[in-house]
């Protein structure tokens, strides 16, 4: 046992250590919020819902992913993620801890969920997820949801490893941008990022595109796993004009209009062999550990919330809304590129027009009154277990949780 008093310590958006009772009641959060089941769940009883596979549960939408078919589908299944255990010096990572807590909620609700920690890259993983589909979970697999963003991977056949950057492409690029100083006080800067050069988008399409989501694919269809009427969903993100020269125009919208073709590759061969679909699933704007590395996301989620309030849809919700279309609930509702939207609350036409209007006014004067930062900051700070309600942070708590274990 390792009890300490957790205090956060950041560098910007990146906290050092974790709370684990934080992330776990952040858990509890998200797992009350979520929908209740869909009046026709595609499961059947408690405990024999459809097999899904979650790969990145850990964090942003997988975690939400995770949860939502949890408690609105009735999935049963596994998650893979990657996450780092507990030191004696440091905690483990939030993802860890969420994890542990996610675990619990399975078990209290019935439900078999396997949740593996490693690289999902890599063909041991794949390998390891198509055993225990076979030998645990009957040889057959309803749905898979893939939600990675990392920053490397290693390609199984050759052993390259590729980095993905966050550049514009064509030329540099100046945006607004929303940091917070020791005290939490904001501040809005200008910023420039350089233009991708030699390969970097071709290594951000290595990481971030649809060559892993493929892979998986491949994987499990050769082994026979893939049920009949079997589905598959992609998690993406297109967003606003005010942030598409560096996100959907520069390298990582190549990386995820590469997601998006290998999606409708994936589906017409779907359809072909198992009478299945694969989609990409466009979701909203939502503060996540990836996203707030993005030059000008923090701006302008702030700046989101400030117009939308409570209308802005939280990922749970939005993912619930996936699974009902995944498990044939509701309708499958896609736009003319093939894409599941689930971000129509973000992308009106007077939701972009009002948000922009606060952007051209924002400036370190101005900003408190346009974005909704005390609402920000604390997402934030939750990310990592801290500024969650009912956590006595004065309190000493345990940071040795365990990763959580399976009965064969």
């Amino acid at each position: 046992m390792n009890e300490r008093v957790l205090t956060p310590r950041n560098r910007g958006f990146l906290f050092l250590d974790s709370h684990p009772a934080g992330c776990a009641q952040l858990v509890a959060d998200m797992w009350q919020a979520c929908p209740d089941p869909a009046p026709a769940p595609a499961g059947g009883p408690l405990g024999d819902g459809p097999v899904a596979l979650v790969i990145g549960s850990s964090a942003g939408y997988g975690l939400a992913a995770t949860l939502a078919g949890l408690k609105r589908a009735g999935i049963r299944g596994i998650g893979v993620c990657f996450e780092k255990a507990p030191t004696v010096r440091r905690t483990a990572t939030a993802g860890w801890y969420r994890t542990a807590a996610t675990a619990d909620i399975a078990r209290a609700a019935g439900r078999d969920l396997v949740l593996l920690n490693g690289d999902a890259f890599s063909d041991a993983m794949k390998g390891q997820v198509a055993d225990l589909i076979e030998q645990r979970f009957g040889g057959r697999l309803d749905h898979l949801v893939y939600s990675v963003a990392a920053p490397r991977r290693t390609d199984p056949d050759t052993g390259s490893t590729y980095a993905s950057v966050l550049k514009p492409i064509g030329g540099a690029h100046r945006t607004k941008t929303l940091v917070f100083d020791d005290e939490g006080v904001p501040e809005v800067r200008e910023v420039e990022t350089g233009p991708a050069e030699g390969d970097d988008v071709e290594q951000t399409v290595a990481v971030m595109g649809g060559a892993d989501w493929e892979r998986w694919i491949d994987h499990l269809a050769g082994r026979g796993l893939l049920a009949d009427g079997f589905s598959t969903a992609a998690l993406s993100y297109i967003g606003s004009p005010l942030t598409a020269a560096i996100y959907r125009q520069g390298t990582i919208g190549a990386a995820k209009a590469h997601l998006e073709a290998a999606a409708r590759t994936l589906d017409e061969r779907l359809a072909k062999t198992v009478g299945g679909r694969a989609v990409t699933s466009v979701n909203g704007a939502a503060v996540t550990q990836s996203s707030t590395a993005i030059p000008g996301i923090a701006l302008y989620t702030g700046l989101l919330r400030g117009v939308l309030g409570d209308g802005l849809v939280p990922p749970v919700h939005q993912l619930a809304d996936l699974w009902d279309q995944l498990t044939g609930a509701a309708p499958l509702a896609l736009d003319d590129e093939g894409r599941v939207r689930l971000d129509t609350f973000e992308l009106a036409d007077e939701v972009q027009a009002a948000v922009a209007e606060r952007w051209e006014s924002a400036t370190t004067r101005t900003i408190a009154d346009l974005a909704d930062l005390d609402w920000f900051r604390s997402e934030v700070r939750r990310l990592y277990g801290f500024s969650v309600p009912g956590i006595d942070y004065a309190a000493p708590v345990d940071t040795d949780v365990p990763w959580p274990g399976h009965t064969p």
